[in-house]
Order: C-alpha cells, then sequence, then structure tokens
C-alpha cells in the first residue's frame, strides 16, 4: 500500500526547512498526542545515514515499540526511515524536499504493508488508512502553522 502527500511550507529557504527535519526530536512536536508518541533513544546531532531512532507509541490503545533505521541520507534534498521493528510488516518512508516559487515543497511518500498478509489488509486495510491520513493531515497542518509563526 502507498500513501503519498504533499506539503507546501510558504516563504521558507529549503536548508532551513530540511534542518528541523534533521532534527530527530521534532517527530514529536508534528506527531498527534494521542499516539503517546515518546523517543526512547536518538542521536542527539544531525541525523545522518545509518542512525536509529527507537520508540514507543500507542496505536488503537495498544503500546509498541518501534525502531526505525535512517536508510538514506541526501543531505539537503531528501531522506528514508525504514522499520525494522513496530507494527507493519513494512514501513518504508521516503521525506522529500524540493525548493518551488512560493518556498518549499515536502513530498512524503510512505510504502507500507500491514502485518497478517491478506486478512490484514482486508480486516484492518481501511482502518489503518484512515488513522494515516488523520495523522498526515495533523502533521501538514502542524508544520505550516510551526513555519508560519517563525514567520513572526
Amino acid at each position: 500500500m502507498i500513501l503519498e502527500r504533499s506539503t507546501t511550507i510558504p516563504g521558507r529557504r529549503l536548508d532551513e526547512v530540511f534542518e528541523f527535519f534533521s532534527d530527530p526530536m521534532n517527530l514529536a512536536r508534528i506527531t498527534p498526542e494521542s499516539l503517546g508518541f515518546e523517543i526512547l533513544e536518538a542521536p542527539s546531532r544531525k541525523l545522518r545515514e545509518g542512525d536509529r531512532i527507537r520508540y514507543r507509541i500507542r496505536l488503537f490503545g495498544v503500546p509498541l515499540r518501534w525502531v526505525t533505521l535512517i536508510e538514506e541520507w541526501r543531505d539537503g534534498h531528501s531522506f528514508v526511515d525504514l522499520q525494522e521493528r513496530g507494527p507493519y510488516r513494512l514501513w518504508r518512508h521516503l521525506h522529500e524536499f524540493v525548493e518551488v516559487p512560493e518556498g518549499v515543497q515536502m513530498l512524503d511518500r510512505v510504502e507500507y504493508e500491514l502485518p497478517l498478509g491478506i486478512p490484514g489488509r482486508v480486516f484492518g486495510g481501511w482502518l489503518v488508512r484512515r488513522q494515516l491520513d488523520a495523522i498526515f493531515d495533523f502533521r501538514g497542518r502542524v508544520i505550516r502553522e510551526m513555519f508560519s509563526e517563525r514567520n513572526s
């Protein structure tokens, strides 16, 4: 399954937006509180290829640990995080940043696969998709708000 989103961050430079996403501590700032997101272990510096982030979340009220590997890193342009341990059979998230006349366009492309194969997709696919849509809607709103506040 694939989820794609595009968020335009008006009036910002590519380097400042990418810098924000290079700091793993900012992930909590753009995640809905309802997920109970908590970073357990992360680099205390800018991310780079090969880094791991360990965190805890709550999905549908169930506490889960998640380990993400920064699989690819193109400084100032894109990075990919890959779930090594977590609730999905596959989770590969490409974050891409492009300068556009309005500011910066952030592109998210998530390839994901639910556990349990076909039964997982049939019985949980719609529910998971609805939750992912809500998470990425929240994320887009918060990012635009945060960067517009920085202009003030």
